[in-house]
């Protein structure tokens, strides 16, 4: 298969220090305005203690660190398919997250246009002493190529 080499392919590592702006403009942009991720005095009442980030706050932290894997394939064919979040604890203002992308699997499935290849990038974000806090999982499909050299 034409992906498999990249299979546990590891990206640098990165810190990303979580502040309460961060949950704040992260929220704001997506429209939600729960008050478990702005309003302290709401969230220290609740069963998290204090303020949390939102579920889907991991996309933020690996685009805003500049940090990727360079995978050498042609974006033109890379299309993103799923998004995943797993998590052990909810993500809270000053964590300091150590971050890492690593191409956890590399599969091939027939699709109606031909053979297509999925990768599976995982960014594990674990804590100072070392615990996963949140793994964010990208499925990306790898478009065949047509004879015109186009993805399919």
């Amino acid at each position: 298969m034409e992906l498999d080499h990249l299979n546990g392919l590891t990206g640098a590592e990165f810190i990303f220090e979580v502040e309460k702006r961060h949950i704040r403009q992260f929220a704001e942009a997506i429209g939600d305005f729960n008050p478990l991720y702005v309003d302290e005095e709401f969230a220290s009442k609740t069963s998290y203690g204090g303020i949390i980030a939102p579920p889907t706050f991991p996309i933020a932290i690996g685009q805003d660190s500049g940090e990727s894997l360079d995978l050498g394939l042609e974006q033109r064919r890379m299309l993103h398919g799923e998004q995943e979040f797993i998590y052990s604890r909810p993500i809270r203002p000053g964590d300091r997250l150590h971050c890492q992308m690593k191409v956890s699997n590399v599969y091939e499935r027939e699709g109606r246009k031909g053979k297509m290849q999925f990768l599976v990038l995982d960014t594990e974000m674990k804590d100072e002493s070392g615990e996963i806090v949140v793994i964010s999982r990208t499925n990306i499909i790898y478009r065949p190529i047509r004879s015109d050299h186009a993805p399919v």
